[in-house]
């Protein structure tokens, strides 16, 4: 699956992500800027998720929320880590070991610890305005 979309088109990009994803571990790659926080935030939005969503970039993980208290996943940002061990002392087998909602930017970060059932999401820069989202 290969969408092109700009940023007036992301909550139907997320609707149709939710769909088709066949695990709710989802590792997004992309470079700096590409819209890897703005597009979970879309997916946290079209999942009921209550609340401010924002990148965890210097607490690693944030824990989301449906509107009605509910737990609805985890939003990891690996990006500052400088080994797979820093990963595993956040205590990230148990939060792959849950059934909720798994977000994570800059998996390749943590390559050896990703999950078999994940989806790998890329988002390609295409212009100032429109990104290239591939779902593999």
């Amino acid at each position: 699956m290969t969408i092109s979309y700009n940023i007036s088109q992301i909550s139907n990009v997320a609707q149709q992500l939710i769909a088709k994803v066949p695990s709710k571990t989802l590792c997004f790659y992309g470079e700096m800027g590409a819209g890897k926080t703005t597009l979970i935030k879309a997916l946290v939005k079209e999942l009921e998720g209550g609340g401010s969503t924002s990148s965890p970039t210097f607490g690693i993980v944030n824990e989301y929320h449906r509107e009605n208290g509910e737990l609805l996943g985890y939003h990891f940002d690996f990006y500052r880590l400088n080994d797979e061990s820093e990963a595993w002392d956040i205590g990230l087998e148990e939060y792959l070991s849950s059934d909720k909602w798994i977000f994570m930017e800059w998996p390749e970060k943590i390559e050896g610890l990703l999950p078999a059932n994940r989806t790998e999401i890329r988002i390609e820069i295409l212009d100032e305005k429109t990104r290239q989202l591939s779902l593999i």
